[in-house]
């Protein structure tokens, strides 16, 4: 990668639902470029930017990649992203770090599900956007069809400038609706051509509609527009690009990349309309401040995404937003006040890197071995003109899974696995589940735990089963109970002896174990009462009605008696365990399940049948709103009945809905399923328990 200006820089992502070419077309962008000098396919896991085995498998992108190309005098910097939704963390962090998307679209499949959430990111980040109408080659392609999608979806922006000639195995080039020509590939070779007369009259249609979105752009042209004066193709050229930088326009190309059919020319619009970092490389930090993208300010850069190797060990990338800066210097780590050395900078080109000597405003390099940065960091040179500039915003996980190493070697390795495995990966969550012991990986969906149980495997060497985790049931009692217990054992020598009296209490939810002493008199000496409590507290701990916690429970040590030989404080702990068991006979035990908040986002068209399932598991609609054609839905379901719940509902939705969740409270358990966790539980510990009636 060339030094070079601010000006002379384009940074795009290429976005879609998955399976639209991103990275094929990527691929021949670099081909044409001169970047690459054979073409690579994704199935044949050839391509520069499906270089990962987890893409080699899948034959998809999972991860983003970045490639850069020189085309007339200008870097273009491509980040391809994965197109599947378990793995659109990936799409948050390149929209990070470019100034413009190019979203692919599939000729024969049309604007899909995916199409709409990745419009939704570039939304968020305020993003210019032109769209490639890929595929034009594939039979079923409808170039009117897919069009009619877009300007229905996203509205009158919506400009075409290129229109196809022909289609499917006909499909030979295309007509510039700017400057009025056609295009044909004969044997790979553009050859300008009239335009045929089936087109002629589509053309002007055509032309008629980007004057008006080019009219929009310019308050100059939206007057001769009114006067009904023409436009100069310079004119339109002009308010296209000021039109994208607004995003006013959204201009739309058509090709093919494997044939190779239009993407010389996308390339050639990227530079033409495509803002450069010196147009809209400005951020602006947290504290207000505008950080613009001058060469001579100090540095400042973003981190997007950081990636953990055992071999190359961490590799961070990130995006200059001004000052420069050469390798084998010091930066601050503004988020985690920590200071980290740099070695070299390092240009990305799928997975090869080249050194590079210094590095400016608009440039996305990398960097190896940084200790403690993260996705969404910001890096400066001088900490005394450090500014921090806002986070990354990743979707929550919704889908639980369950895991456990496969053997004894893999649980030494699984800690440090799984703590490397999060530093690249953002939108997983990792923790261990009270009550049942279970590490717990929640992660975007199905796809998205395949990937990293493989990645854990074959980055770290920790192989893992998956399974549904258990719901992490608590228990209680519903009434008072007064218990008396006496422990007394006669081994030969000292015995064991420990008597309490202890009266146990429900105590309000969320208020755990409270425990307290009215000894009078020393019946149970001072040193023994903490004994007693901890015996209650690790009984507590291993539950007694199915081996879950017990938890919203009073208990006051009263009574009691010892013996001046025999007693002891393992003797007062036993004999507390076993008046909690007790308790649990006498008191009207009861189990407790997780109650959970979940927000769900739907189209109004899947309303119903979401309102149908959320029923179905036994959940209560607390409230429901509307928003531009989506329905917020509210609700509390018990958890048990929520673990496969996000691929339920992307088969419901066909994608288009999401939800989250959060811990709300524990209600007591119905009846019959209360009886049958019990008996599980009695059943996988090996003996029968008679408290399975209650």
């Amino acid at each position: 990668m060339k030094p070079t200006t601010p000006d002379r820089i384009r940074n795009v992502a290429l976005i879609s639902h998955g399976g639209a070419g991103k990275t094929s077309l990527a691929e021949a962008m670099l081909l044409d470029a001169g970047a690459i000098s054979r073409l690579g396919t994704v199935e044949a896991g050839t391509t520069v930017l499906d270089w990962d085995p987890d893409e080699h498998k899948r034959g998809q992108s999972v991860n983003l990649a970045i490639a850069s190309l020189e085309h007339a005098g200008t870097r273009i910097t491509l980040v391809d992203t994965p197109g599947y939704a378990d793995f659109q963390a990936d799409v948050v962090e390149a929209l990070a770090a470019v100034d413009a998307a190019i979203v692919v679209i599939d000729a024969s499949a049309g604007v899909e599900v995916g199409t709409e959430e990745v419009w939704k990111l570039a939304d968020a980040r305020d993003l210019p956007r032109m769209i490639f109408i890929n595929k034009m080659d594939r039979e079923n392609a409808n170039y009117d069809a897919t069009l009619d999608q877009l300007k229905a979806r996203f509205g009158p922006k919506i400009a075409p400038v290129y229109l196809p000639i022909g289609s499917a195995e006909g499909f030979r080039g295309y007509v510039d609706v700017i400057e009025e020509h056609a295009t044909v590939y004969e044997g790979g070779t553009p050859k300008e051509v009239p335009i045929p007369d089936d087109l002629a009259g589509i053309e002007h249609t055509r032309r008629d509609a980007l004057v008006e979105a080019a009219a929009e752009a310019s308050d100059e042209l939206m007057m001769k527009y009114l006067d009904g004066e023409a436009f100069s193709d310079e004119e339109i050229e002009a308010a296209i690009h000021k039109g994208t930088r607004e995003g006013s326009v959204v201009p739309v190309f058509v090709g093919s990349a494997l044939r190779n059919i239009g993407v010389r020319e996308l390339m050639a619009m990227i530079v033409r309309h495509v803002p450069s970092p010196a147009e809209v490389g400005m951020r602006t930090a947290l504290d207000g401040s505008e950080v613009r993208p001058d060469p001579d300010g100090p540095f400042t850069a973003q981190v997007f995404k950081a990636t953990a190797d055992p071999f190359v060990g961490r590799l961070t990338y990130f995006r200059v937003i001004r000052g420069s800066l050469p390798g084998q210097s010091h930066v601050y780590n503004v988020n985690r006040r920590e200071e980290e050395r740099v070695g070299n900078w390092l240009s990305v080109h799928g997975k090869d890197t080249e050194t590079l000597a210094r590095i400016g405003p608009g440039d996305i390099a990398a960097v190896a071995k940084l200790t403690s940065t993260m996705a969404g960091d910001t890096l400066v040179a001088d900490r005394s003109s450090a500014v921090e500039l806002p986070g990354l915003a990743f979707g929550a996980p919704s889908l639980q899974v369950a895991i456990e190493p496969e053997s004894k070697a893999d649980l030494d390795k699984l800690g440090q696995a799984l703590h490397r495995l999060a530093e690249e990966e953002p939108a997983i969550e990792i923790r261990r589940e009270e009550g049942t012991g279970e590490t717990i990986l929640t992660a975007m969906g199905d796809a998205h735990v395949d990937v990293i149980i493989e990645r854990l495997k074959r980055k770290f060497g920790a192989a893992v089963r998956t399974a549904t985790p258990r719901v992490p049931y608590r228990e209680t009692i519903r009434s008072a109970a007064r218990i008396d217990n006496k422990f007394k054992r006669q081994t030969g020598g000292h015995g064991q002896y420990g008597h309490v009296v202890i009266e146990f209490a429900p105590g309000e939810m969320g208020t755990g174990f409270v425990f307290g002493d009215r000894i009078v008199g020393g019946v149970v000496p001072k040193q023994y009462i903490p004994a007693v409590e901890k015996g209650l507290r690790e009984a507590m701990a291993e539950g007694v009605l199915a081996g879950y916690p017990v938890v919203d429970l009073q208990a006051t040590l009263v009574d009691g008696s010892y013996h001046t030989v025999d007693s002891s404080e393992m003797a007062f702990k036993i004999a507390a365990s076993q008046a909690l068991k007790k308790a649990f006979d006498a008191g009207s035990p009861a189990l407790l399940e997780p109650i959970i908040e979940v927000e769900i986002v739907v189209p109004d068209a899947y309303m119903g049948d979401v309102m149908g399932q959320i029923t179905s598991k036994r959940g209560h609609v607390l409230g429901m709103d509307s928003a531009d054609g989506m329905q917020h839905l509210r609700a509390q379901v018990p958890q048990a009945e929520m673990f496969g719940y996000a691929t339920e509902l992307r088969s419901i939705t066909q994608g288009r809905g999401r939800f989250s969740w959060r811990l709300d409270h524990y209600a007591e358990v119905p009846h019959n399923i209360a009886d049958k966790v019990v008996a599980d539980a009695a059943a996988a510990s090996g003996h029968a328990s008679e408290r399975a009636g209650h």
